[in-house]
């Protein structure tokens, strides 16, 4: 892992969570570490179990020189496509880190980005596996989104969120046939759009 893209500039990584899912918010976080910063266990969030997760969040949040969590709708996905509304939940968390501090480089997880107020961006495939700022912005995402999940499952239980927090899992795909797609589901994906009567708590 990485500290940094470039050593002269103040970098902010960035990074969203529930692209591939069926149901739920997609959601973004940004993170600025100090240059000097390392850790021997942060990487990607999906290579890290809950408990080193929810561990980190809270090392991350401490350390950092500034983090932001944003999210776009399901409405919004829809709307816009999951690619639109990624980044639109990415500037939005970038929107909340430049209140705080004025980073000179993004550093975006994947390919897909759009320009932010004129700042210089990276897209980096495997970022969040590469960069520890992109890395702390998967684990912030990450747990937000979760803990979303398990609380949207309680209202709507059939559908087992807080197991698969919205991925399209043969259980969940199983619900949807069975039940119904909720208010929280994306009506414009695949399975949703096929069985898109509503269903109730």
């Amino acid at each position: 892992m990485r500290s940094f893209f470039t050593e002269q500039y103040i970098e902010v990584g960035v990074d969203e969570v529930g692209r591939g899912c069926l149901a739920g918010n997609v959601v973004a976080a940004a993170v600025v570490l100090p240059k000097n910063f390392s850790h021997p266990t942060l990487t990607d969030s999906k290579q890290l179990s809950e408990k080193e997760r929810v561990e980190l969040e809270s090392y991350i949040k401490t350390t950092a020189l500034a983090w932001a969590i944003a999210e776009a709708s399901v409405e919004e996905i829809d709307i816009y496509n999951i690619a639109g509304a990624s980044v639109l939940a990415m500037h939005r968390a970038l929107d909340k880190i430049f209140s705080q501090i004025t980073p000179e480089l993004i550093l975006v997880d994947g390919k897909y980005f759009k320009p932010y107020n004129f700042v210089p961006y990276q897209c980096i495939i495997k970022g969040d596996a590469t960069f520890f700022s992109i890395a702390a912005a998967s684990v912030l995402a990450k747990n937000y989104r979760d803990a979303q999940m398990r609380t949207l499952a309680q209202e709507f239980p059939q559908y087992a969120w807080e197991k698969n927090v919205g991925y399209p899992t043969p259980e969940h795909q199983k619900a949807i046939e069975k039940y119904g797609i909720s208010p929280y589901h994306r009506k414009t994906f695949g399975i949703c759009k096929k069985f898109g009567q509503e269903a109730r708590p």
